[in-house]
């Protein structure tokens, strides 16, 4: 850390206490605040219904009730809930003051279930098996190492996971993945069976019979591989063919019952990827979805009912699908509303299935569809007591032509009719850079929607996914500002639209989004009102040095390598740390102290060369979160910040 660094938090650390006044919110001591104002608890009053959601997700299906692990908010942050049936209020397994998002039921008697867990945001997560009957908890994995989420063999006993050491501070360091074998019942059986060179290994399953694994090598969103491993010795070897000409994507795979083929999804030979049949004896692949024009985004085996569930990405919406898994023909799709599908998973021994669906006025719930009696059961409810979601806008798809002609789209949401003249936007782009805005919940931003009558746009620049792999090339490595002016050409949209007021555009997004929302602020100044950064990227070369080991090789395959003195010096003039000078509207930066992916290092230097400027700037470090804020005290706090900002730098 730089000294004017160091200044600026000693500085910020001392602002609570001398801004803070009677009928004003006190920050969560984890948070380190410069520059931003008091903020009055009437806002308070009028955000906090919009900040009550609880949205829920399946986790693991019991293997003999009709019961399943859920995840949703507890208190502060996600944790492990128990539901045993549907629209029972879910009971609490753990209670831990960081976010338990996954956890399995052991798959045969679910006398106890594994959860992974991290701290403060560092997603070094440590897997921990805690016991049904007496509820004592475990440690699974070693500590210290970043464990991936666990599967298991069939018959119960055996779970595979792998470990990546955690060290981001060696740029030139090797890194290892190591694969693990365990009975998570007895902790101490854990041996490690392979370690394979490199951060990009995951989807690990058994074959039915657990004597072999199936995995992917990910080398990028374009390219990546699949692997066999022999259970006893980890002798591996690669099933798809190295890459000559257009490299293939492989996602997620599955042992056929047989073990004789696998089920994959792949865009061999196609714009998207489809679900598709891979045979071990070395014949010729077969695409199961031919005729769909539509991305696979998953899917789920059913061995028990011969059947398999799979999700298509249509024009960001998803479609459930079914097929039967001997004849692999389309079935009858479940009657479901337009949203997005996550999580599927199959109830052993029946012919029901778990999703969890979320929509424009839906935060996320488990639904369960039975093919037999053909019904669609709601399992949860996460919506706020204190909000009407059903008057919450339905997001319309919206088109426009970018700078080279090439049509970009995205989501509109509308604000209500009782807001009268042109109104004031709010673009909000994805992260990943691999990433896609869908038709789903926007939570807090709700607020905007329908109490400030702000329109929101969610846009889809080149990069992003489900709209076949030629989109998704499009902004890799050299082409990487093309992303940017996509939003710039989004911006003369708005300016020709008469219900639009191209005088007042906020941009903001987080991660990736987060650079693009720094790049807009310095390539479009004199075309947006103000623009807020969360966890987002300022310059690339310090980026690329400085994110965690595991994650560096493949971010370097999408941005670009900076140890290449060509790449660097693009890389170094499209930063906008690089190009400071040049963002003269107000920023508000967010970031998290323990971020593995963009350090905070990388908002704290753009702030502080901003203030040296004299350009108006606020700031808020979390110093117990990560890669965004999942305390809900925190994220509210984001959010009061985040509207307040807006009511002084948008809506005047």
């Amino acid at each position: 850390m730089t000294a004017a660094m160091k200044r600026l938090f000693l500085a910020a650390a001392a602002f609570a206490a001398v801004h803070a006044s009677a009928g004003d919110i006190t920050p969560p001591t984890s948070l380190v605040i410069d520059g931003v104002p008091a903020i009055s608890d009437d806002l308070i009053e009028k955000v906090a219904p919009y900040a009550d959601f609880r949205a829920h997700a399946i986790a693991s299906w019991h293997p003999t009730k009709r019961e399943m692990l859920i995840r949703g908010r507890l208190n502060a942050t996600n944790q492990i809930e128990l539901v045993t049936a549907p629209g029972e209020r879910p009971q609490p397994l753990t209670d831990y003051p960081d976010a338990v998002n996954f956890a399995t039921y052991q798959p045969v008697n679910g006398s106890y279930f594994v959860f992974a867990r991290a701290e403060g945001g560092s997603e070094v997560y440590r897997l921990f098996r805690q016991d049904i009957a007496t509820r004592a908890v475990t440690p699974v994995s070693p500590a210290g190492e970043r464990a991936s989420t666990l599967q298991w063999a069939r018959k119960g006993d055996l779970a595979v996971y792998t470990t990546l050491p955690v060290d981001r501070n060696n740029p030139g360091g090797k890194v290892t993945t190591r694969v693990h074998v365990v009975d998570p019942a007895h902790p101490e059986t854990d041996r490690v069976i392979a370690e394979l060179e490199g951060g990009g290994w995951s989807g690990f399953h058994f074959s039915e019979d657990g004597k072999r694994l199936v995995y992917i090598e990910y080398v990028s969103a374009n390219e990546s591989y699949i692997w066999l491993m022999d259970v006893a010795t980890g002798k591996a070897r690669r099933v798809t063919p190295p890459a000559k000409g257009e490299p293939v994507f492989y996602g997620e795979t599955r042992f056929t019952k047989d073990g004789r083929g696998l089920i994959t999804v792949c865009d061999r030979a196609s714009e998207f990827r489809r679900l598709t049949y891979l045979p071990l004896s070395g014949g010729a692949p077969r695409v199961l979805t031919p005729n769909l024009a539509f991305d696979v985004d998953a899917f789920a085996l059913s061995f028990d009912v011969n059947r398999i569930a799979f999700i298509t990405n249509e024009a960001g919406a998803d479609v459930l699908r079914l097929m039967d898994l001997a004849t692999f023909k389309e079935l009858p799709r479940p009657p479901l509303v337009d949203g997005v599908v996550a999580n599927l998973a199959w109830r052993p021994k029946s012919m029901e299935i778990a999703i969890t669906m979320s929509s424009a006025r839906s935060a996320g719930d488990v639904f369960t569809y039975d093919l037999k009696a053909n019904v669609l059961t709601r399992w949860t409810n996460g919506n706020a007591p204190g909000v009407n979601t059903s008057q919450f806008a339905e997001p319309r798809v919206i088109k426009w032509k970018s700078f080279d002609g090439l049509e970009v789209s995205g989501f509109y949401y509308a604000p209500p009719t009782k807001f009268e003249g042109k109104r004031p936007v709010i673009i909000n782009i994805h992260g990943g850079p691999e990433g896609q805005a869908r038709p789903s919940f926007i939570g807090r931003n709700n607020y905007f929607v329908s109490e400030l009558g702000v329109a929101m746009i969610y846009p889809n620049v080149r990069g992003s996914s489900g709209f076949g792999k030629t989109y998704l090339k499009l902004d890799n490595g050299a082409l990487r500002e093309d992303s940017v002016r996509d939003i710039g050409a989004l911006i003369e949209w708005i300016k020709q639209q008469p219900y639009l007021d191209g005088s007042r555009i906020m941009v903001m997004g987080g991660s990736y989004g987060g650079y693009m929302t720094l790049a807009c602020a310095f390539r479009y100044a004199d075309r947006i009102a103000s623009a807020v950064d969360v966890v987002g990227i300022s310059n690339f070369v310090s980026f690329l040095e400085h994110t965690e080991s595991y994650r560096r090789d493949l971010r370097r395959a999408e941005y670009g390598d900076e140890r290449d003195p060509q790449m660097r010096d693009i890389l170094e003039s499209i930063s906008p740390l690089n190009n400071a000078d040049r963002i003269t509207k107000p920023l508000m930066v967010v970031a998290g102290k323990n971020d593995p992916r963009v350090p905070y290092s990388e908002g704290a230097q753009i702030v502080a060369n901003l203030k040296k400027r004299g350009t108006p700037v606020w700031f808020i470090l979390a110093n117990d979160e990560g890669h965004g804020f999942a305390k809900k005290p925190n994220a509210d706090y984001q959010f009061y910040a985040t509207v307040e900002f807006a009511r002084r730098t948008l809506l005047k």
